[in-house]
């Protein structure tokens, strides 16, 4: 081997190596985008109800404040697992009848606790958060969150 590199080899060194790294990060694209949308994601329960849910998550940017299956805001609790750890994944007229109870109690008031603001959502947009969050924990999350309390 040349002890001294040339223009020409440095070249193909360096288009040979991107053209590597390139191959590499559009296979790994590829292989994210299938296991998302094959094996973690729920597709077949996703409603109509569901997206007007995460319409409404955008809109009132729950975001700004919760995290949700962790991408988020840390000042509130995490949201992916809330209807587990409600204890109601398996009933919806349950889950519903607990959202809106939380909502409709907002804020608390309690001193020294953050506040969460009143929204005033109708039945309609309060059922459709609730299809959303419980669709969202019908998603595989590989563990997470980390403990139940989110």
């Amino acid at each position: 081997m040349r002890e001294v590199m040339t223009k020409s080899m440095a070249r193909n060194i360096f288009y040979g190596g991107s053209l590597f790294f390139i191959v590499i990060f559009v296979g790994l694209a590829i292989h994210s985008h299938i296991y998302i949308v094959e094996t973690s994601t729920n597709k077949a329960t996703l409603t109509a109800s569901v997206e007007r849910g995460k319409r409404i998550w955008e809109e009132k940017a729950c975001v700004n404040c919760h995290t949700i299956l962790g991408e988020g805001a840390y000042y509130a609790p995490e949201l992916g697992n809330v209807m587990t750890r409600w204890g109601v994944v398996d009933d919806p007229e349950a889950a519903f009848d607990v959202m809106k109870s939380w909502m409709d109690a907002q804020p608390t008031g309690v001193e020294g606790r953050r506040q969460m603001p009143q929204f005033h959502l109708t039945d309609e947009e309060v059922r459709n958060l609730t299809d959303f969050l419980l669709w969202t924990n019908t998603i595989r999350t590989q563990e997470w969150p980390p403990n139940d309390a989110g």
